[in-house]
């Protein structure tokens, strides 16, 4: 279930013309057609292949198609181009049925006019630049929800927005049937990690159900020698690794124990299909550690995670990791913990006790083991280090009551300003944009959470491409964000929010 593997995903591009130009004009519009999606289809990184169908004639092609990619669970999204003039009506029955996310490419076959050759004939088979306009109306009067790409497929930002939006149709199809497994409940009084699982299968698609820990000590527990030694050799291969846990190091057995919980806890979640879970430092059972370097190496695989029993961070997380597989940088578990408040220099320092992605590490972890305060357990094992420094955005999940809202910053991950020799966990340190005072003023008046994602991989627009598909709200800090102009879009956000549940 962790696999990211894109080979299974597909995007279909749909072209949209008519009969009126007659069997020539329509053999040319195949053809061009077919060179668009192919030019699509290698775009480096896309998350699944561009499939053409056919060109799309008439209604009842269009919603035979239409239901095809809806019970196709292939099919992520759907691409479509109006090459030439296609009424629009004949797209209203299938537009109506569409579930699966739309992207609407405003484009044409050729980049420059042959001026001095252009005839009727030319005219009459080039016509997107009103043909889309027909095809962009149906879609506001029907309300469908899509994102609008304008420009040539040679231009780089043209495929690369799309490539943008691919990505999170990959995520939202993850999402579809993702299954969570919560090891124990969320941490006692918390109320940010609280949420409506029911409402979240609903909305999102995640299934997101209980398990006692003891049950995963079973696994751990059972998990045989050989693969335990494996992971021990590997832990030695890929890791600094501190003397004490070396073999024959008066530490040894913790890190045998820490590759124990990895092993039983992979197989756990390989055999119930799930691709992400939860773990909380109050319900431990028969554990004698904390899972802190399984579940860091797990994420790094690409499950999803949330610590104290928050399953809205880890859905949220695997779907941002399908999203980002395959680019440079990392995602990860977070949460804001502290600031440097020093005037002109505000800084945001981020960790966990254990649990933060080493995709995001700026060099080779160090794995330490350290004593750890909470949790009545003993000593857990952790890599340390600090997240590579660039551009990179943080995303909360916060359940309402009414509904679910996205809460994201703009922010850019920077060294710590001195090292941090007595902090052994993994951290990250970034400055928030537009400034500290301004991010956590709008983060606290949106009822943003305290567990969030933080991506070094993906972008705002990945985040809002993908809540446009889930018809979620985005509440968005970013540079040109005040603190007043974002109150006032929370409160037409949540009238409108309100109103949209109800059609």
């Amino acid at each position: 279930m962790s696999s990211l593997n894109s080979s299974d995903r597909e995007i279909w591009f749909l072209t949209g013309s008519q009969g009126l130009y007659g069997e020539d004009t329509l053999r040319q519009v195949a053809e061009q057609s077919g060179e668009i999606a192919s030019v699509l289809a290698g775009t480096p990184g896309l998350p699944a292949r561009v499939v053409w169908k056919p060109v799309l004639t008439d209604a009842s092609a269009i919603r035979r198609v239409c239901l095809e990619a809806n019970s196709d669970d292939r099919c992520v999204g759907l691409i479509a181009w109006m090459h030439t003039f296609s009424p629009a009506k004949m797209w209203i029955a299938g537009l109506d049925a569409l579930r699966k996310p739309l992207l609407h490419l405003h484009t044409q076959a050729n980049v420059a006019l042959p001026w001095a050759t252009i005839d009727m004939d030319f005219m009459n088979l080039n016509q997107a630049a009103h043909g889309d306009r027909e095809f962009g109306h149906i879609q506001s009067r029907l309300g469908v929800a899509r994102k609008t790409v304008a420009g040539h497929v040679t231009d780089p930002v043209t495929v690369g927005r799309v490539a943008t939006w691919a990505r999170a149709a990959a995520a939202r199809a993850e999402l579809a049937t993702l299954k969570v497994a919560r090891f124990g409940d969320n941490m006692r009084d918390v109320a940010v990690t609280e949420g409506d699982k029911v409402e979240a299968q609903l909305r999102l698609g995640a299934s997101v159900n209980t398990y006692g820990v003891n049950d995963l000590v079973a696994y751990v527990d059972a998990a045989d020698e050989t693969e335990v030694s494996t992971l021990v050799k590997e832990y030695e291969d890929v890791y600094r690794l501190a003397p004490e846990l070396r073999n024959g190091g008066d530490r040894h057995a913790s890190l045998r124990y820490a590759a124990r919980i990895e092993a039983g806890l992979r197989t756990f979640l390989t055999e119930g299909g799930f691709g992400a879970f939860t773990t909380n430092f109050e319900d431990l059972g028969g554990l004698r550690q904390l899972p802190g370097l399984a579940v860091q190496r797990l994420m790094s695989q690409g499950y999803g995670f949330g610590g104290e029993g928050d399953w809205k961070t880890s859905v949220l997380l695997r779907a941002l990791k399908v999203a980002a597989d395959g680019l440079p940088g990392g995602t990860s578990f977070m949460e804001d913990y502290t600031y440097d408040l020093t005037p002109g220099g505000e800084l945001i320092l981020g960790a966990h006790m254990l649990e933060v992605c080493p995709t995001i590490a700026s060099e080779t972890p160090s794995c330490q083991i350290h004593p750890l305060g909470i949790g009545n357990r003993e000593d857990p094992v952790r890599l340390v280090f600090d997240a590579a420094a660039g551009p990179a955005v943080v995303v909360g999940l916060a359940d309402l009551g009414d509904r679910f809202r996205l809460v994201a910053n703009d922010i850019d991950v920077v060294p710590p300003v001195e090292p941090l020799p007595a902090l052994p966990v993994a951290r990250a340190v970034w400055r928030p944009h537009p400034d500290l005072r301004t991010s956590t003023e709008s983060w606290l008046t949106a009822g943003g959470p305290h567990h969030t994602v933080l991506s070094t991989a993906l972008t705002s627009e990945h985040l809002d491409d993908l809540a446009e598909m889930l018809q979620m709200e985005l509440a968005l800090i970013e540079q040109s964000t005040t603190p007043r102009q974002f109150r006032r879009d929370l409160r037409w956000n949540q009238a409108y929010h309100r109103l949209a549940l109800g059609f």
